[in-house]
């Protein structure tokens, strides 16, 4: 069965918001559902302008629908925006740290729904497609550009007004421009539009919710630009995917990922994990753009080194792990003094990494050579006594290059331009289970297999 009912304040999933509206049975034949009480259907209701298309079973809309009337009633006796704690949106992760160097989600975007590769990235708001409008300039990319519909993003809307700072002109009232700039160097520019995603909720359902994107026709691409289909903005920012979902309803605001040697998953929502088993640290109320955490001292081999009062980001947008250039020369003081004596030696011949060391044979996995080196963290504080470890093990800031060397996958982030940040990227955020929960201001993680995802059946992209 295939719905789609679009109204303008509400939209229903079986019922009709008006008698005589006559949506298409599974046969092709209009019903009048004039001549049935719409009472007797299942009946859901949203407080959206959204399009909402739905595809499943009865017994999954009645599910749905179930779901939804629990919310209405929390929402009676809430003042908060109460959505479901029992769903989540969910999409399967690809790629790796080294060789590719990029991770990417699969979303469907489109009527009929044609497939996209996106780079997940909790470091930037804005959704973006390479679009053909035509396009200026596009990159390398694995599908046809997107060809974007008529359905534009006004220049006065408030999701227009998230990406401006202050007060900003409308030359074209009628569209929505954009431009994104990365620390990396690249940027995207383009014009807003609407359009319908197809999602996989952990509940078993797929919907298709019309959200707003960027329609990217001119991309200044960084050194090294994956070759994909555009960014998957995952940030705190009204624009990002995350926002926009939590703001129709269907999930709360919190994003988690689990990344691997093989891919991972990633979901929008909050029911895939027990937050009891989750080492939580508050989030940083200095930062409204990053997921970031202050005061976090630096550790090798368990214990302090002297780093203390570290700014933090976590960003999965970010292949490699970055510190300030005083905690990347102390890792680097003690890791090459921690070497010594051991059967590893600089490689200054191996330009994969600056930092890379060979031993008496060429290493085949970080497996063969994670002895020799000592557990790197970062130790959170917050409240007089409560700390909170984020643990570094030689498999999250190691990788073995075409050489067979043993690599730092941790960089001199001032040397590069990023001046005084400190960077958590996939590479140190390997096998666990990194949350940010945007509703209680906490990031958290926990040791997690990122193969499948756990309590989920449900297949994902």
């Amino acid at each position: 069965m295939f719905y789609n009912l679009d109204v303008q304040i509400k939209f229903w999933l079986f019922c009709p918001p008006t008698r005589g509206t006559t949506p298409l049975c599974s046969n092709n034949t209009k019903k009048d559902l004039r001549a049935e009480s719409c009472e007797k259907l299942p009946f859901c209701q949203f407080q959206s302008k959204s399009l909402l298309l739905y595809k499943g079973s009865r017994d999954q809309l009645q599910k749905w629908c179930k779901w939804k009337s629990r919310v209405s009633k929390e929402a009676s006796s809430s003042e908060a925006n109460p959505v479901s704690s029992y769903s989540s949106v969910l999409f399967k992760l690809y790629g790796n740290v080294y060789p590719d160097g990029f991770y990417f989600a699969q979303v469907n975007v489109g009527q009929p729904p044609k497939p996209y590769f996106l780079d997940p990235d909790t470091g930037s708001d804005l959704t973006w497609l390479q679009c053909d409008a035509p396009c200026v300039h596009c990159t390398e990319a694995p599908h046809p550009l997107y060809r974007p519909t008529n359905d534009l993003v006004v220049c006065r809307d408030p999701l227009c007004a998230s990406l401006h700072s202050g007060a900003y002109e409308c030359p074209n009232p009628e569209q929505c421009d954009y431009e994104v700039e990365y620390a990396d160097g690249g940027s995207s520019l383009g014009v807003l539009v609407n359009d319908v995603f197809s999602l996989n909720l952990t509940t078993g359902i797929r919907l298709g919710l019309r959200l707003a994107f960027g329609c990217g026709y001119d991309q200044l691409p960084d050194v090294y630009t994956p070759p994909l289909d555009g960014v998957l903005g995952l940030g705190k920012g009204n624009s990002s995917i995350v926002s926009q979902l939590h703001n129709q309803g269907i999930v709360r605001n919190i994003i988690g990922h689990c990344l691997n040697a093989t891919g991972g998953f990633l979901f929008i929502g909050d029911d895939l994990y027990d937050a009891s088993q989750v080492n939580w640290t508050p989030m940083s109320r200095d930062s409204t753009k990053h997921y970031s955490v202050s005061s976090a001292e630096l550790t090798f081999g368990g214990k302090g080194v002297g780093i203390k009062n570290l700014d933090v980001i976590f960003d999965s947008g970010s292949s490699y792990s970055y510190l300030n250039s005083q905690a990347y020369r102390a890792i680097i003081s003690l890791v090459e003094k921690d070497l010594k004596g051991k059967p590893l030696k600089a490689d200054r011949g191996d330009r994969t990494l600056p930092e890379c060391w060979k031993g008496r044979k060429p290493f085949k996995s970080v497996h063969d050579v994670r002895k020799y080196f000592k557990p790197l963290g970062l130790s959170f504080h917050h409240g007089q006594r409560v700390r909170t470890q984020f643990e570094i093990p030689p498999d999250a800031y190691l990788i073995i290059s075409s050489k067979g060397n043993a690599c730092l996958g941790i960089l001199n982030g001032t040397e590069i331009g990023r001046q005084n940040d400190n960077i958590i990227g996939d590479i140190s955020m390997q096998d666990k289970m990194v949350i940010y929960d945007n509703e209680k201001g906490a990031i958290g993680w926990s040791p997690a297999d990122c193969n499948r995802p756990p309590k989920s059946n449900t297949f994902i992209m």
